[in-house]
């Protein structure tokens, strides 16, 4: 079972892509994340195609699953009409991404839902089917776009299984998009409320989430459940805890994703441990 688990951390890039897989591979993962550009900037980013392909070429030889987290402030929620040249930076910035991500070979780039506080939050959600169409509008690489579950701490958007199935339902072409579901922010947004809650897998089957779900980000949290906070914990140290991962980890669909570290990572400056514990408990 272990054997085709994916699991590692977000990685820097310090040394480029190529840089970043081989220090995940170094470090016994079976997947990492990366920013493929500044995570605090919508600046459209030339990159270095022969660093990507170096990557690309690295990780299809190592069996390495790679995935793309777009700059924070990406909001699917920006309205295009009051908020033109903000739009037009999103839509521009996200299919940048795209573009690095297919030139590493990454299996997607993951976006935050969106967030709309400026009105009847329906207009909201017909923002976020527009931009993410305007996103994937000619696009016929292999990179999907991810749409991430929120917490809940930045408003009311995000935060159910509904939504995110809904909004790629909606959309032109939902072959082009997937789901990275965030345990911690699943947890602070009671999407999830840990350990058997059966309640959730029942209904992430009946509505199709887990058909399109591409990736997961294992963050516990520092945080009780309904808590709306956004604070990652490593995993089995948190609110979510062992018995928590344990229980999730037995869902075929959960297993078979790339998992992902975004918490704090050891004293080692690694996340080894968490890469170790994580493979324990699936063969336990």
């Amino acid at each position: 079972m272990t054997a085709k688990l994916k699991v590692g951390g977000h990685m820097s890039i310090r040394g480029g892509y190529f840089g970043a897989a081989k220090a995940a591979f170094q470090l016994g993962a079976g997947a990492f994340q990366y920013f493929p550009k500044n995570p605090r900037s919508l600046a459209v980013k030339s990159f270095d195609a022969r660093d990507a392909a170096n990557c690309r070429a690295f990780c299809a030889e190592h069996g390495l699953v790679s995935i793309a987290h777009t700059p924070y402030p990406s909001n699917l929620a920006v309205s295009q009409s009051a908020e033109a040249e903000a739009y037009r930076r999103v839509v521009d910035s996200l299919r940048n991404d795209l573009e690095i991500a297919e030139a590493c070979g990454s299996m997607g780039i993951v976006v935050h839902f969106g967030t709309f506080k400026s009105g009847n939050p329906l207009q909201g959600y017909q923002n976020i089917i527009q931009c993410i169409n305007d996103v994937l509008s000619g696009w016929q690489g292999s990179a999907k776009l991810l749409i991430e579950n929120q917490a809940g701490d930045h408003g009311d958007m995000g935060m159910t299984i509904e939504e995110l199935v809904q909004i790629r339902k909606l959309c032109r072409d939902s072959r082009y998009i997937g789901f990275c579901l965030d345990t911690c922010h699943a947890f602070a947004a009671g999407m999830w409320r840990g350990e058997g809650d059966a309640d959730f897998a029942a209904k992430a089957e009946q509505l199709g989430f887990w058909d399109g779900l591409r990736a997961i980000h294992l963050n516990d949290s520092k945080y009780p459940v309904f808590s709306r906070k956004d604070r990652h914990a490593r995993v089995g140290q948190g609110y979510i805890g062992e018995s928590g991962f344990r229980w999730l980890l037995q869902i075929g669909a959960v297993r078979k994703s790339p998992l992902i570290f975004e918490s704090e990572t050891g004293e080692d400056g690694t996340y080894k441990d968490d890469l170790e514990q994580v493979r324990r408990w699936v063969e336990a």
